[in-house]
């Protein structure tokens, strides 16, 4: 044991339930913290020992201590905003949304813009909102509310005036203007359309930026989660997303990070391999004291289902099951994917892959597996979200050494998917969804991420869905098939699994696992201590489960005891 010092230890967790892999039960009673790290684990009478008169004591009451969360695919800055902006997250109906709109714009100066975001698709005929609705509660502002996985944009007349989107502006390549019979815009834009009213849009200030990183910053604490990968850190206007490179060093540098970031840096694909030097010079400049660094770098694949955008093997269907001309299309193309990939591991990039469609999950598997084998195992390269995985590609994740980044909250029957997916892709394609176990049993590492404000940042949350395949009754309509029927219920892991992906395998793709992810001695002292022992209750019960005190680097960032 080693000796505290005669101040002894500076935090002490006592009479709890500390999962830890250097206790032969895979549990200890108690924990000492010292500088941020893990000091020892043990029993009570053995961590008393390294006490003192300047240790903060912190009884459990008998409560499980776990790693805190990790968080492999968020977008926390853009969470705050919404979260300060025109907030439409919580609720679920087209009559909610335009009152809650109705409401936040009327607060607002005449000329400004009403900005914001977080609505759901299945709140509208068709998925898609109209400009008319928007204008009738807008007051003559612009208006631009991309939904919650930021793929769709709800723009009003306003916003479309000052953007000259008219019947005559041609879809872009990555994108689609929904439009009426006579081919008018009716106020949804897809994908890369967005970026034809997000250009026009004013640009949050730092200070806005600086308020919504630590709004999140609050939030995922509260959520027992200490460290990140921002899966977009660069100018994705095509997604509504600001670039937020210059907030992080700036906040890592005033030390107002306490969660640790890493940023996969937006891959412009209209810049191509012209970007690679400002890459290469934020990789450099994002120097956060452990708090920051940009070592990733995302490439968005496709769209996603609901907008016909994500990249399909094979045509979509129309509805009534019949075969249509369109299955999606690649973002980037795969000769310039290959050769993009290529440079980017020759540069020691870590490749964060956005993959909806089997199609591009396929094209981002045919990128790594042309890299020397060296550069797949350095790179720790991961696909993300990965809806529709082909029987052909389950085994090639272990083989080529990629991880499967999942964001579990997804995989489970709801309206969305219901109404919106499984129409058009039929039932063979639809049992491809978010194979989670399958990815697993065929040897592949698997890490998990939430993709907020997309959806809830709750792991708990998510680990219910993991577990279940079904929502929980605090996210779900109690008896509704999204809380009753499970999704691919073969697909579900066990809870110690679904512990893993949110803390080893979010430390392993962030390079952190000699350091984080798990309690023992020598490694960071990030904890979460949870409301209910997750492995003592039925798993229909997880997502009743909270955080009740959060550790970051030995410091309480939320919670107390």
């Amino acid at each position: 044991m080693t000796n505290a010092g005669p101040r002894g230890a500076e935090l002490v967790l006592v009479n709890g339930r500390i999962r830890t892999p250097a206790a032969p039960s895979g549990f200890a009673r108690a924990v000492a913290i010292s500088g941020g790290m893990v000091q020892a684990l043990g029993s009570d009478d053995e961590i008393r020992d390294l006490t003192g008169p300047y240790s903060r004591v912190v009884n459990l009451r008998g409560r499980l201590a776990i790693p805190a969360f990790g968080d492999a695919h968020v977008h926390p800055i853009q969470g705050g905003l919404e979260s300060l902006r025109c907030n439409l997250i919580d609720f679920k109906s087209r009559p909610e949304y335009l009152a809650a709109i109705a409401v936040y714009s009327g607060n607002l100066p005449p000329s400004a813009w009403v900005l914001g975001g977080g609505w759901s698709m299945p709140a509208f005929p068709g998925g898609t909102p109209t400009a008319d609705d928007l204008d009738q509660v807008t007051g003559g502002r612009p208006a631009f509310l991309p939904n919650r996985d930021h793929h769709t944009a709800w723009v009003n007349s306003a916003a479309l005036a000052i953007a000259d989107v008219t019947r005559d502006t041609p879809d872009p390549a990555d994108g689609r203007i929904e439009r009426d019979r006579a081919g008018n815009p009716t106020g949804a834009l897809h994908d890369g359309a967005m970026r034809l009213v997000a250009d026009y849009v004013p640009p949050p200030g730092q200070k806005e930026l600086t308020d919504a990183l630590l709004a999140a910053q609050r939030h995922l604490h509260s959520l027992g989660i200490t460290s990140i990968q921002d899966a977009c850190v660069g100018d994705a206007g095509e997604i509504g997303i600001p670039d937020t490179f210059a907030t992080y060093r700036s906040a890592a540098k005033d030390r107002l990070l306490t969660c640790r970031v890493t940023g996969a840096l937006w891959w412009d694909r209209f810049r191509g391999l012209r970007q690679l030097d400002m890459l290469q010079s934020r990789r450099e400049e994002a120097d956060g004291g452990g708090y920051f660094r940009a070592t990733s770098v995302k490439l968005m694949l496709d769209g996603v289902c609901e907008t016909f955008t994500a990249a399909m093997g094979s045509p979509c269907l129309d509805g009534h099951g019949h075969a249509t001309d369109h299955a999606g299309s690649l973002f980037i193309e795969p000769e310039e994917l290959r050769e993009a990939s290529a440079r980017l591991a020759d540069l020691g990039f870590q490749m964060h892959f956005h993959a909806i469609g089997d199609r591009a999950v396929g094209s981002a598997l045919d990128a790594l597996a042309a890299l020397p084998e060296v550069q797949r195992v350095s790179g720790r390269h991961h696909i993300a979200h990965l809806q529709f995985i082909s029987p052909a590609d389950l085994d090639r994740f272990a083989r080529l050494g990629v991880t499967g980044n999942f964001q579990p909250l997804w995989a489970c029957t709801d309206a969305q998917n219901d109404q919106l997916t499984v129409p058009f892709v039929g039932p063979e394609r639809a049992a491809w969804q978010y194979r989670i176990g399958s990815l697993l049993r065929h040897g592949s590492r698997v890490a998990f991420g939430s993709d907020w404000p997309v959806s809830s940042a709750d792991p708990l949350q998510e680990l219910h869905v993991a577990v279940n395949r079904m929502l929980s009754r605090r996210l779900g309509e109690p008896g509704a098939p999204e809380t009753t029927v499970p999704l691919l219920p073969d697909e579900a892991i066990g809870v110690d699994t679904a512990i893993d992906a949110f803390t080893r395998g979010v430390a392993y793709v962030n390079h952190e696992e000699d350091v984080a992810g798990t309690l023992e001695p020598g490694k960071i002292a990030d904890i979460a201590v949870l409301s209910q022992d997750l492995y003592a209750i039925p798993s229909q019960a997880i997502g009743d489960t909270s955080v009740a005190l959060t550790i970051a680097s030995g410091q309480v960032v939320h919670g107390d005891e």
